[in-house]
């Protein structure tokens, strides 16, 4: 059954569109199972109608043709029931409906499976049979499990054609939506090129060679012509980026060396190889060995070794990728966007990235962040090689992409985009003006920053501080441990830059989907195994030179606060503070004069909301991960887009875990801030503010939307608003209730710049 299956999904997956995938189903299905007649229904989301689109056994004509309501038929009953119904005789049953142009009266025998699709019902298939008999548990299961594997399949296929402006009748359509994950936030409109990988790895052949000198003469020049591009690109980058980001380029140039794949190829090139074979066989053993990887970040580095693999190729075969040409507007789409392909785009046109692999915490994610480019990463459903050419939006915010979007939705978008730009206009006056509400109450907004280049973004958005300095970055864009002396002028700079702000550095938080290339985590279930202080206490030689850096850089400048992450209980923050206290006094042994600076716990698993107490007393604040408490909250990983839509930080649990926070710490006498996505949402910011939350710490882009709101309201119609919506146990009914409370006071819509409620006018 399992090969029988693998080989329809090989086959259907290969088909040139949806009709002649679903011609291969009923064909091999109706083979496989024994039956006379098999038939897929798809739901066709306008009519509302299960219409008959493929079949082998009823009549071919009536294809297209025969439909009915979800509540007509025994099709339609399969759909509402979402679950299989298995007749001995059909005609008997009280919903079964006649369609004499199928000629289905010779069979008595149904079984039907709904075909479901994200929790979407997009589909039937039957079989069916001319005696009067039940079909066994065996065929029923496989019928099901025929029908759950191609649910995707049939997904994909149409998602293809939708792409193509195309329903599943061949009409014409708008606006086909995909999901993925948040990348960097904002929203681009543009139009997609898709920058293909230059040359194919995978078609190489072997072949021998006599003359080894001038096959590694050729190599040598491939390797000489790459590097070249690598510098080349890193240069043109370097009016975007800062040394410390562009250093990315440089891992490229250390895989070429000829202490690492430059070597192996060489060697594979001295048995008698040609180039582009070795090249080949090198090539795909890395990448192998990477995809077999658990560790997230490892995964990564694959794509890494391919696209260098790709360029020696393109040289091997003396072609290089085809010249692109670039529309204005830009938004380039790969299957794995590298941040080499970055620099390929010329200055100004790229305006938004999509890449159908990788997460948040991929390379190029982290540089979307630093160059403010809306990006939308892990679009798996996405038939990425469809779309160049046409136009796309790209919402990063969301993690969502739409294709051929309809008039409306462009304008949406549209109007977004400009007001984004309006919102740009107004940041010189609104960047001086404090954060305090209409009835005076004042409300400090802080940055959340980890590469340099969010330090002048965080300024020129007016930040008060930083609330979370993302100490694992530096680390991530490195080959090893930097050293102290390393760590110490990286701090430096962030410390210095912010002065006299306070500037809250977390210490070292690798794991879960934050790993380093020299430092590999391999785990079953990573995000609930050995991450953040977890890893840091069983290394205290990473924590104490970490922490002796960061007191180091703090020397003149007493602006450090240091935040320890994934604090679970009081015996994890003993060991810390003890490790602190020692590399404090370390430090001031050597003659360096600085203050012991103010200690905080992060509260982002759901242990420490009920010992928050018990944490306050101990340190000086307390600062709550918004992402990791809401996935932890709701055993929902923020990473993967199977489960993005049950991810959402106003879900009660989350607000109520909040409210406790806020209240134990302050019972405490200790401030608490939190940060994350849920701080820069400008409507969620209203509920936090209400709460009280002592600061807000969030991405720079989002803090001029999030005073612009805070400072339209009432502390105290915030309080009331948030004592309402607390009183709601459904997170859906909670967005909507705050929405619309805050389009009755006018707070539906940022007006940044202009009009009267602009608050850039003082």
């Amino acid at each position: 059954m399992l090969n029988t299956l693998r080989k329809i999904v090989q086959e259907v997956n290969s088909a040139k569109d949806l009709k002649a995938a679903l011609g291969i189903i009923v064909l091999r299905v109706k083979e496989a199972m024994g039956s006379q007649v098999c038939s897929v229904y798809l739901l066709d989301p306008e009519t509302n109608r299960f219409v008959l689109m493929a079949t082998e056994g009823l009549n071919k004509r009536s294809i297209g043709k025969v439909s009915m309501a979800p509540n007509e038929g025994l099709v339609g009953l399969v759909g509402t029931r979402e679950e299989p119904l298995n007749l001995e005789n059909a005609a008997d049953h009280p919903r079964y409906r006649y369609f004499a142009e199928t000629g289905e009266e010779r069979y008595a025998s149904f079984l039907g499976a709904p075909i479901i699709h994200h929790r979407r019902v997009v589909g039937v298939l039957v079989i069916q049979q001319k005696e009067r008999r039940q079909f066994d548990e065996g065929e029923e299961a496989f019928l099901v499990t025929m029908s759950a594997q191609l649910a995707g399949v049939i997904a994909h296929a149409e998602a293809t054609g939708s792409i193509r402006g195309l329903g599943r009748q061949g009409k014409g359509i708008q606006e086909a939506k995909f999901v993925g994950v948040p990348g960097s936030p904002g929203a681009a409109v543009g139009t997609a090129v898709v920058m293909l990988p230059p040359a194919d790895l995978d078609v190489v052949p072997d072949k021998h060679i006599t003359d080894i000198d001038a096959e590694l003469a050729l190599f040598k020049t491939a390797i000489e012509g790459v590097r070249a591009d690598m510098r080349a690109l890193s240069a043109k980058l370097a009016t975007q980026l800062r040394p410390e980001e562009r250093a990315l380029f440089d891992v490229y140039l250390m895989m070429l060396d000829d202490a690492s794949l430059g070597s192996e190829i060489t060697n594979v090139i001295k048995t008698g190889q040609w180039a582009q074979g070795a090249l080949r066989q090198v090539v795909t053993d890395h990448v192998n060995r990477f995809d077999l990887m658990d560790d997230e970040y490892l995964r990564e580095r694959a794509s890494d070794v391919k696209d260098l693999g790709r360029r020696l190729l393109a040289y091997l075969q003396e072609e290089r990728q085809q010249n692109l040409v670039y529309p204005e507007k830009t938004i380039l789409v790969s299957e794995e966007l590298t941040p080499a392909m970055l620099g390929e785009v010329p200055e100004g046109t790229l305006v938004g990235l999509v890449s159908v692999l990788g997460s948040g915490n991929s390379h190029v994610a982290i540089l979307a962040r630093a160059m403010g480019i809306p990006t939308v990463m892990g679009l798996v459903d996405l038939p990425y090689a469809k779309v160049d050419g046409i136009e796309v939006i790209v919402d990063g915010t969301r993690g969502e992409v739409y294709t051929n979007p309809s008039d409306v939705l462009r304008k949406q978008f549209a109007e977004v985009v400009e007001e984004e730009k309006q919102l740009a206009l107004g940041l010189d006056t609104l960047r001086d003006l404090p954060c305090v509400t209409l009835d005076g109450h004042r409300m400090p907004l802080w940055v959340n920053t980890g590469l340099l280049a969010d330090v002048a973004r965080a300024q020129k958005r007016g930040a008060e501080g930083v609330g979370l300095y993302r100490t694992e970055v530096p680390f991530m864009i490195n080959q090893r441990f930097p050293s102290e002396k390393e760590q110490l002028a990286i701090y430096r700079e962030q410390l210095a830059a912010f002065h006299p702000q306070p500037v809250t550095m977390r210490s070292l938080d690798i794991g879960g989907d934050k790993s380093l290339s020299y430092f590999p985590i391999k785990e079953d279930n990573p995000f609930l195994g050995w991450r953040g202080i977890r890893v840091t206490l069983d290394h205290p030689e990473i924590f104490l030179v970490q922490t002796r850096a960061m007191l180091k850089a703090s020397e003149g400048l007493n602006n450090l606060r240091i935040l320890l992450p994934m604090i679970s209980g009081t015996h994890e923050l003993e060991e810390a503070l003890h490790l602190i206290h020692r590399a404090w006094g370390e430090v001031r042994d050597e003659g360096t004069d600085v203050p012991m600076p103010p200690i905080g716990v992060m509260i982002e698993i759901p242990a420490a909301v009920y010992q928050t107490k018990e944490l306050a007393r101990q340190v000086d604040f307390l600062s709550v991960g918004s992402n990791d408490l809401t996935q932890y909250l709701l055993a929902v990983d923020r990473n993967n887009p199977r489960v993005a839509d049950l991810y959402d930080y106003l879900h009660p649990a989350v607000l109520q875990a909040l409210q406790t926070v806020v209240r134990d710490a302050h019972a405490e006498g200790k401030p608490v801030s939190i940060c994350g996505e849920m701080a820069g949402d400008p409507a969620a910011a209203v509920l936090l503010m209400a709460m009280g939350f002592d600061s807000l710490s969030m991405n720079a882009t989002n803090l001029p939307k999030v005073k612009w709101m805070l400072r339209q309201i009432n502390l105290s119609k915030a309080k009331d608003l948030l004592a309402e919506l607390m009183t709601i146990d459904n997170p859906q009914v909670i967005h909507s209730s705050l929405q619309l409370a805050l389009k009755n006071l006018g707070l539906s819509k940022i007006n940044p710049a202009g009009g009267q409620q602009s608050p850039l006018k003082p």
